[in-house]
């Protein structure tokens, strides 16, 4: 099995909506979570298409920003979005390095804030 394959697995089982972009601005990969997120927004979101077409200007001036910010040095590799109050989440924009730490694509990530309520290992 190829290890790409389980890098697509991880993301595909994250309750996260993921839509990973490359340096153009171009979506390469957006995850079931992220489809079905966005289909609620009345937005129809696919791979290959640049990310600028489905965001006004003043979102685009952010996601910019923190990209500039994410050049200027290898330990910028996360800044905060936005929270959204239905399932306590936070949203960040994330940088994606290669093994040489150089830029080479960014990511949006929800973490959900509310603590877990279910058994430890309950798998029955």
């Amino acid at each position: 099995m190829e290890l790409i394959d389980f890098f697509r697995g991880v993301i595909e089982t994250s309750k996260s909506p993921i839509v990973i972009c490359d340096m153009d601005y171009r979506i390469v990969y957006i995850n079931s979570e992220a489809d079905t997120f966005f289909k609620r927004q009345n937005k129809n979101i696919t791979t290959g298409t640049s990310v600028r077409i489905y965001f006004n200007e003043e979102t685009m001036s952010k996601i910019n920003m923190s990209i500039e910010w994410f050049k200027e040095d290898i330990n910028n590799n996360k800044v905060f979005s936005y929270h959204i109050d239905e399932g306590n989440q936070d949203v960040y924009i994330r940088a994606i390095r290669d093994d040489k730490k150089n830029l080479i694509g960014f990511f949006n990530y929800h973490e959900f804030r509310d603590p877990e309520n279910g058994k430890q290992y309950d798998v029955d």
